[in-house]
C-alpha cells in the first residue's frame, strides 16, 4: 500500500551442467519460521539463544550445525587464534567441511569482483569463472594457512555481464559456487538497482524469505549499514568472532552472499555494545584497533586497510557513488557536542572531498545512525553529537550544487522516510531502513512531523529498501521502493535528479 504521505512528493554466471544459480522471488517458496527470536534474546547471545537462531527456519545441514556448536564451544572456552586455531580446523575436518566460511562477494566493479572465504585446505585452490557463452577463466588462489581470511580479486571481466563461478580444490572438488553480474561501465545509461537496509540484529541473517525477495528483484549489490551479525560482545573478541561464524553457517545468508555482492558498515552493537562509540568506558585504544581489524577480516569492502582510522570507504557503481561512513569508531567522546567529534576530522574532510570530486550523477551516503533529529530526539546520532559538522556537510552540498545526494540511516528500528528541508527551500531526503530483522523500536509514524514521508513500526516488520537509477532521461531519475519480505511493495515514489540538486 502507498502511504498518504506521497501527496507531499512531486510525481515523482565452470562448466556445462551448472545448476541454475539465479532464481526469482516469483518461484521461491515461502518458508515458515519454526520459532521467533526476540531482540532481547538476540542481545543475550548465550548458547541457547544462538542455537535458536541457527535453527529458526529449520535446522541447517547437520555437518555445519555440528561444526558451529563445536567451534563456538572452543571459542567460548578461550581458544587463541580464531578459525586458524588447530582445534577449530580439526572440528571442521571432522565434520567434513571444505569451507568454514563463504564464499562471499563484494567490491564489485565493471571489470571484476572480490570473493572472500575461509578454506579448511589452504593450498591448490582455484576460482573458475564462466560467462554465458561458456568462456572460462581460472584464478589460482595463493596458498594460505588453513582457516585464514582469504580473498581473491577476479579481474579483466566484461562490464554488465552475468558470470557463474566455482571455488575448486585438489582434484577439482567443489568447495563453493555462486553467481554475479559485473557493474555497467560509467557511460552506460542502463537502469541499475541497489538494495539496502540495516538492523539484522543476527535474527534476520537466518531469514530465507527476505533474501529470496532481495535476490528475486535482481539488484546489482546490497548495502548493509549497522547492527548486522555481531551483537554487543563488549570486547570478548572470541565471542564476537563466534557471532560471525553463526552468520557464515546460516544457509540463508551463505546462499545470498555467494550470489549478491555486499558492502557493510557498522553501528553500536557491531562495535562494542549499545550506544558505544570511539574509546569510552572500559574500552581501550587497543580494543578499537582490534575491532576495526576484525571488521576488515569479516567483510570484503573496497578499502580493507587495517591501519586506516575507521572503516569508512567509497566506491563507484555505474552512475552511483557510494559513501559508507563510520559513525561509531571515529567519535571523540570527550568532545561530544563539538565540531568534528562525530566522524572525526579526517573522515569529515574525506567525505567533503569525496562529495566535491565525485562525477557520479547520484551519491548515496550511509550513516549507521540517523541524519535527522526526528526520532528519539537524536539521542545517539548527529543532532546530539555534531550539529556543526552535519551543517557543514549539508551546506557544502547546497553551496557547491552537489546533486543527487541520497541519505541512508539505520539504528532506529522500523522503516521511515523524511525530508530535511533547508532554508533555501531545497530538501534532502533520508531513508531510515532499520527493518532487516523485524525487531522492536520507536513508533514508525511520528506525531506532528510534516517532514515524514512514511513510517512503519519495526516489530515484526521485515523489509528492505531499493533504489532504481535511470540516467537515460534528460532529467535522470531514482525510484525508491520499500519492499516487504512477502514481496509486497509498501512504498514507491520517484525523484528526479533536478529535485535532488540545489
Amino acid at each position: 500500500m502507498l502511504s498518504y504521505y506521497l501527496r507531499f512528493l512531486s510525481p515523482l554466471f565452470c562448466v556445462v551442467g551448472f545448476a541454475a544459480l539465479l532464481w526469482h522471488s516469483s518461484s521461491a517458496e515461502w518458508i515458515e519460521p519454526t520459532h521467533h527470536v526476540s531482540l532481547g534474546q538476540a542481545h543475550k547471545g548465550n548458547l541457547e539463544v544462538d542455537t535458536l537462531l541457527l535453527d529458526s527456519y529449520g535446522k541447517p545441514t547437520e555437518k555445519y550445525r555440528s561444526f558451529y556448536l563445536q567451534a563456538r564451544d572452543i571459542l567460548a572456552g578461550g581458544a587463541g587464534e580464531y578459525i586458524t586455531d588447530a582445534s577449530i580446523i580439526e572440528a571442521a575436518r571432522r565434520n567434513g567441511l571444505a569451507l568454514i566460511s563463504g564464499p562471499m562477494l563484494g567490491n564489485l566493479s565493471d571489470k571484476g569482483v572480490s570473493i572472500w572465504f575461509r578454506p579448511v585446505q589452504g593450498r591448490g585452490l582455484v576460482v573458475r569463472v564462466v560467462d554465458s557463452s561458456g568462456t572460462e577463466r581460472c584464478f589460482p588462489v595463493p596458498p594460505g594457512k588453513p582457516g585464514s581470511d582469504t580473498r581473491i580479486r577476479l579481474t579483466g571481466l566484461s562490464p554488465d555481464t552475468a558470470y557463474r563461478y566455482r571455488l575448486t580444490g585438489p582434484s577439482d572438488s567443489i568447495l563453493g559456487e555462486g553467481a554475479f553480474r559485473t557493474a555497467p561501465d560509467l557511460e552506460s545509461t542502463q537502469a541499475l538497482r541497489i538494495a539496502f537496509g540495516a538492523d539484522f540484529h543476527k535474527v534476520g541473517l537466518h531469514n530465507p524469505n527476505l533474501f529470496q525477495q532481495i535476490r528475486g528483484r535482481e539488484p546489482l549489490v546490497m548495502l548493509l549499514y549497522g547492527d548486522l551479525a555481531a551483537d554487543g560482545r563488549k570486547g570478548n573478541f572470541n565471542m564476537h568472532r563466534a557471532d560471525y561464524l553463526l552468520r557464515d553457517v546460516s544457509p540463508a545468508w551463505s546462499r545470498f552472499a555467494s550470489r549478491m555482492p555486499v558492502y557493510a558498515s557498522w553501528d553500536d552493537w557491531d562495535y562494542f555494545a549499545n550506544d558505544t562509540s570511539g574509546v569510552m568506558g572500559k574500552m581501550k585504544e587497543s580494543d578499537r584497533r582490534e575491532l576495526r581489524s576484525m571488521w576488515h577480516e569479516q567483510w570484503i569492502n573496497p578499502d580493507s586497510d587495517p591501519d586506516k582510522p575507521g572503516i569508512y570507504f567509497s566506491t563507484r557503481i555505474g552512475p552511483v557513488e557510494i559513501f559508507m561512513l563510520d559513525t561509531r569508531s571515529c567519535r571523540v567522546s570527550e568532545q561530544r557536542g563539538q565540531y568534528g567529534c562525530y566522524l572525526g576530522s579526517q573522515q569529515q574532510e574525506w567525505l567533503k572531498a569525496g562529495l566535491r570530486q565525485s562525477t557520479a550523477p547520484f551519491k548515496i551516503v550511509s550513516s549507521g545512525t540517523m541524519w535527522s533529529d526526528y526520532v528519539s530526539k537524536a539521542k545517539d546520532s548527529w543532532g546530539t553529537w555534531d550539529v556543526k559538522g552535519r551543517e557543514e556537510i549539508f551546506s557544502l552540498i547546497e553551496e557547491e550544487g552537489i546533486g543527487g545526494v541520497l541519505l541512508l540511516s539505520g539504528d532506529r528500528h522500523g522503516a521511515r522516510g523524511f525530508t530535511l528541508p533547508r532554508k533555501s527551500g531545497f530538501k534532502l531526503y533520508e531513508f531510515n531502513m532499520g527493518c532487516l530483522g523485524g525487531v522492536k523500536g520507536p513508533p514508525g509514524l511520528l506525531k506532528d512531523c510534516p517532514e515524514q514521508l512514511f513510517g512503519y513500526d519495526g516489530e515484526g516488520f521485515v523489509a528492505f529498501g531499493e533504489f532504481t537509477f535511470d540516467t537515460a532521461p534528460a532529467d535522470p531519475t531514482v525510484i525508491f521502493r520499500l519492499i516487504h519480505e512477502t514481496g509486497e511493495i509498501m512504498e514507491e515514489f520517484q525523484l528526479n535528479l533536478s529535485q535532488l540538486t540545489p
